[in-house]
């Protein structure tokens, strides 16, 4: 068994010492196809609320030292093959913090609750935010619903128009190459004709 929060307090001040927040930690089935596992790392830099990819290379170095460091100390933390992944928590994101039901208020999120939860176990509809201990949403079929943190299973926010429009744009450093490369690629084709 992985011990996520171990592996977690191990990976949050390499977070910080670089300026990120910790938006995830967890193993997840590896998207090689090879029916391993990942080490799934998502953190954010607090001024875009995202990360670039020398960013999330960064981070998966001092990661990687530092899981490697534990290990050399004879700590066990985890025992099969798996592969690093660190990434942006992208615009359809985990909220996985008490500050994230709250940042995000007035977009749609799909709360997943634990099994043995007493109620409804999927809520979607628009999150309101956060009182005290719970995550309020209006849900579309059950109206406005409380629901506790510690109960909740999983929580996301739903791809939408607004969300993409509240959210911030992607690092564009390096669209202005971009823009031109195609259209010298556009010239160059037309001239071909």
């Amino acid at each position: 068994m992985i011990d996520i929060a171990r592996l977690t307090r191990l990976i949050e001040p390499e977070a910080q010492a670089l300026g990120f927040e910790l938006v995830r930690v967890a193993m997840v089935p590896s998207e090689a196809g090879d029916g391993g596992q990942a080490l799934q790392i998502m953190a954010e830099d607090p001024a875009t609320g995202q990360l670039v990819l020398d960013q999330c290379a960064a981070l998966s170095r001092r990661v990687s030292d530092a899981i490697d460091a534990a290990e050399e100390a004879g700590e066990v933390l985890i025992e099969e093959a798996y592969h690093l992944e660190v990434s942006s928590p992208g615009i359809d994101r985990p909220l996985t913090r008490p500050k994230d039901f709250a940042k995000w208020a007035g977009h749609e999120a799909r709360i997943v609750m634990a099994k043995g939860y007493d109620g409804q176990r999927v809520n979607k509809g628009v999150l309101e935010g956060l009182e005290g201990d719970c995550a309020l949403i209006t849900d579309v079929k059950a109206g406005a619903v409380k629901l506790p943190l510690s109960d909740i299973h999983s929580a996301r926010l739903v791809l939408t128009d607004a969300l993409i429009a509240a959210t911030r744009p992607l690092d564009t450093s390096g669209a202005d190459e971009l823009i031109e490369d195609l259209t010298t690629h556009d010239e160059e084709e037309k001239a071909d004709d």
